[in-house]
């Protein structure tokens, strides 16, 4: 019996054993995704019989004689179902790669149902939002004042609003603009990376990756005749098939930021799960099959799992082979990657000087960005034989850079295009893909798909950098502080992409934002055996901001201080030198705008509402096993990362009298999208829904140099911003010259212009520049400098139970300054999401790594994130500032309020129970121990 696909027979019949996900895809329901093929995450929910399921543990066969509905069934005779319609209304969603199997498993809710979203919602991950605009969506919240925080106790009604007051006109800058791809994500129609009709790649085929099982060893021999006697297995790529230029799998403006240490397929593995060999055939199976069925020889070579080791005397060499000049390597034969040695003043001196120290090793983990979507690429050559890649990545003109040197092939030969992407994180700012999906197109004149299983995503694609900071501080009994030290030792894994920038900005911001006359830091970034850590949101500085927010903390209880007041005396104000490694200040990072001051205050002001809620509640007793406790930290990022950042756009008007704008940048939940919509329609006196904005494919373009380091806004939105204003002019211009008013007399309103008393249409000002020889399309560059900084605090209330270890958080506050907020709603999502995404860092996240090297987190039930039960609401509070340096006194916003919520929680624990946690992630196992064995020490 046929399987019914939203009211009609499918065309197929299901393979044995094949899952009722991919048979669906391959029916052309794009709208169900892949996020895990493990039954954890219900990006992937349907309807079977009007019972949501999640299809990639469904057999297909099961679904023969019922009905099959999908997200793209949802909607009837053109209406949207009423939750699509919420989403839709309450902006639900960010990349939106799991709202499709969001809305399905909501779309069966009763009233008892929506009034238990934590259980209800429990089978449905996502990753981007912090699930406060989801619960607004499923319950039809979305009218409600972006000012509400529901608590326990009720409401905050009493402080200060949560969006700046910035005059908004509709449309334009300040105004909740819904994304512009809304529709398209509520009905599943959003194209993602593979998201491809069969028929625009006819003879598709697809690659698997034979995986190192050893953690260090040199390959001997790889006999490919097994693999190629598997049926449909087309061919089989091994290291004597690819490229032997060393380059990195990182990606920056200047390539010479990451060590030349990787090769597309290697003859030495050094971490268990590096590629071996790819395998290329008709179907997922059948590569599978060959890839099992190759047969490695392998030289077994001595391993080096930690850091600590790996810098001993004698300890395993990963790339001593390796010239460090010319690969850019530190100390190869020391396992050194990168290292920055700095002391200014005389931390001796400031030691002596001080009246209480405070001495530790903090350590921070491994975790893993657990974008929804995983990695994927297809490479096709088009009917002019241009190598064609369509892939999940942050930095398409990056991408396209990259393969051209490593393939040399000239870059006009090449086109990159990022369609929607499920989710980055930093994650997806890697060639991890790319490269060979185009080694096999090229050779075999074929389209060529790879996609990463979510155990891949896990075992050899990128984690964190762990860190081990031992750290050593001072202060006075009047609250200065006097020194500053910090020991750092960077856990890169078996290659060096991003450490030296991790390593380098983790000791940035971290020490800037404190005035001290003495600073040192002594850092290395090191190989091991072990899964490549790479960028991940903060970059760094969340790691370095954990252990020196403890350490003030610590410092303020020990000069008997409040933690606030101290912050408060030795944070950096305007006109002081933010200083960290160098005795000068960053040449090109200035104070745009500042509003550290005001964040302190809003979270200390919101603390102290919470807390009165609570009382007048009766909720503030909670009995005699419990203890409370409050914590805050405070962060400091610069706006755009160093040394370059580049950014092209064009904006156009087009014939009907709408704007078109080109950008690079990809939209992965980040918003830009929006936002640069936004910028134009405000410089062109239109509205957000008149300007199409066209992105993320490098033949649109010159340059782009990504979407990371939170440059969306301030680099790419500033060069969209320009050619918006150039635009403006000329369509005056125009304008000027025929109605024959001065150009300061034509004025841009919504769909025409204003000169005097005439009203000029702008499809008319399309015509007449026509006529003129006028192009109404300028272009727009902006090269990220000079920068600014900008800054976040959170503040958390904690209840921790001393019998049991159980932690309650009672009331999560972050204040942020993010400049003039474009679109408050969508900055206060980014703000949720990092928030969310940084309590799974504190609380359980971790990516386990056993004694001989092997990755043993590798699915999602084994790795913990975030689910809907798990997040409070928070209150998100912005400062009022006007950037000098950002678009219309815009500035970043979408790394930063990941940083502070670590020390700030540990902090609130350490306050609730005298007891320091300088690990992560402080897992309620460590608690309860911890209180058994009743210590101040740090644990």
């Amino acid at each position: 019996m046929a399987i019914e696909i939203n009211g009609s027979a499918s065309q197929g019949t299901p393979r044995p054993g094949q899952c009722l996900r991919t048979f669906l895809r391959e029916e052309g329901n794009f709208g169900v995704k892949k996020g895990c093929d493990g039954g954890d995450c219900g990006a992937c929910t349907v309807h079977v019989d009007g019972t949501p399921v999640h299809s990639c543990i469904y057999p297909a066969v099961r679904a023969e004689g019922k009905a099959v509905t999908t997200i793209e069934g949802l909607s009837k005779d053109g209406e949207l179902h009423p939750v699509q319609e919420q989403f839709l209304e309450a902006q639900g969603f960010q990349c939106g790669f799991c709202t499709a199997g969001m809305m399905m498993t909501a779309a069966t809710f009763d009233d008892e149902q929506r009034a238990n979203l934590p259980r209800n919602l429990k089978g449905n991950l996502c990753r981007c939002t912090g699930y406060r605009s989801i619960a607004d969506a499923v319950c039809g919240h979305a009218g409600a004042h972006s000012g509400d925080h529901q608590h326990d106790a009720g409401a905050d009604v009493s402080g200060a609003q949560s969006v700046a007051a910035v005059p908004a006109t509709p449309g334009q800058l300040g105004d909740n603009v819904p994304a512009p791809a809304g529709q398209a994500v509520v009905t599943g129609t959003a194209r993602y990376a593979l998201d491809v009709p069969a028929e625009q790649l006819p003879g598709l085929l697809h690659m698997k990756l034979l995986r190192s099982p050893h953690p260090h060893a040199r390959i001997v021999s790889i006999d490919k005749a097994p693999a190629l006697a598997v049926p449909g297995v087309v061919a089989v790529f091994t290291h004597e098939d690819a490229p032997q230029l060393l380059f990195s799998s990182a990606q920056h403006e200047n390539y010479t930021d990451d060590p030349d240490d990787t090769r597309v397929l290697d003859n030495v593995v050094r971490f268990i799960g590096q590629r071996v060999a790819a395998v290329v055939a008709e179907s997922v199976g059948a590569a599978e099959a060959g890839a099992r069925a190759l047969t490695v020889q392998y030289e077994l070579l001595e391993p080096v799992f930690t850091p600590q080791e790996a810098i001993l005397p004698g300890a395993p060499v990963i790339h001593g082979e390796k010239d460090g000049v010319f690969s850019r390597i530190s100390r190869p034969l020391q396992n050194v990657v990168a290292e920055v040695h700095a002391e200014l003043g005389s931390v001796a001196d400031g030691f002596a000087a001080a009246d209480f120290i405070h001495e530790h090793t903090y350590k921070t983990q491994r975790v893993q960005h657990v974008a929804m979507e995983t990695h994927a690429s297809i490479a096709w050559l088009d009917e002019d034989g241009r190598l064609m890649i369509r892939s999940s990545t942050q930095v398409p003109f990056l991408v396209k850079r990259t393969l051209s040197r490593v393939f040399n092939l000239p870059p006009e030969s090449i086109r990159v295009v990022a369609g929607r992407v499920g989710g980055g994180f930093g994650g997806k700012q890697e060639v991890l893909t790319e490269d060979l999906v185009a080694l096999a197109a090229l050779a075999l004149r074929k389209p060529v798909q790879l996609e990463f299983t979510r155990t891949e995503q896990f075992t050899a694609t990128t984690t964190r950098h762990p860190f081990t900071i031992h750290l050593k501080a001072g202060a006075s009994r009047d609250g200065s502080l006097t020194a500053l030290q910090l020991n750092v030792l960077t856990n890169t894994g078996a290659y060096g992409n991003h450490a030296p920038g991790v390593m380098f900005h983790g000791c940035g911001e971290s020490l800037a934002v404190y005035k001290c006359v003495n600073k040192k830091v002594d850092a290395h970034a090191v190989y091991t055996n072990t899964v490549p850590a790479g960028a991940f949101r903060g970059y760094g500085l969340s790691q370095m901001i954990f252990a020196i927010e403890s350490a003030i903390d610590e410092l303020a209880i020990g000069i008997g201080m409040d933690p606030l007041e101290f912050r408060l005396k030795n944070m950096v104000r305007p006109g002081d030198h933010m200083l960290s490694t160098t005795p000068e200040p960053e040449e090109d990072v200035h104070y745009g705008s500042y509003g550290l001051d005001q964040c302190v205050s809003l979270v200390r002001d919101a603390l102290d509402r919470g807390k009165e809620r609570y009382r007048v509640a009766g909720l503030d007793d909670l009995g005699p096993d419990w203890v409370v406790g409050e914590g805050s930290a405070l962060s400091m990022i610069d706006t755009v990362p160093p040394r370059g950042h580049f950014a092209h756009t064009r904006v156009s008007l087009e014939a009907n009298g709408r704007f078109a704008v080109d950008v690079g940048t990809a939209e992965f939940g980040n918003g830009t999208t929006t936002v640069h919509a936004q910028l134009a329609a405000t410089a062109l006196a239109t509205t957000a829904s008149k300007v199409t904005v066209r992105q993320s494919d490098t033949d649109l373009l010159e340059h782009d140099t990504g979407a990371f380091g939170s440059a969306g806004t301030v680099v790419a939105g500033k060069a969209t911003l320009g050619a918006a204003l150039e635009l403006a002019t000329r369509i005056q211009t125009v304008a000027a010259s025929l109605t024959g008013a001065a150009l300061t007399d034509c004025r841009l309103v919504d769909g025409a212009v204003e000169c005097g008393d005439r009203t000029l249409p702008l499809t008319e000002i399309v015509d007449a520049a026509r006529l003129q020889g006028v192009r109404l399309a300028t272009d727009g560059n902006w090269g990220g400098t000079p920068r600014s900084v900008a800054f976040n605090v959170h503040g958390f209330r904690v209840a921790v139970n001393t019998g049991t270890g159980e932690l309650r958080i009672l009331q999560s506050v972050q204040a942020a300054d993010a400049g003039v907020v474009v679109n408050p709603r969508q900055c206060r999502g980014q703000i949720e999401g990092g928030i969310a995404q940084a309590l799974g860092a504190v609380l359980y996240e971790e990516v386990k790594v056993d004694d001989a090297g092997r990755v043993t987190t590798d699915i999602l039930r084994q790795y913990h994130i975030p689910s809907f039960a798990d997040v409070p609401r928070s209150e998100v509070y912005f400062a009022t500032t006007n950037d000098s340096t950002g678009p219309l006194g815009a500035k970043s916003m979408s790394e930063s309020p990941f940083n502070p919520v670590a020390p700030a929680l540990a902090n609130a624990i350490r306050n609730a129970t005298g007891i320091r946690f300088g690990e992560l992630p402080i897992a309620r196992d460590k608690i309860y121990l911890a209180l058994r064995d009743r210590t101040t020490a740090p644990v």
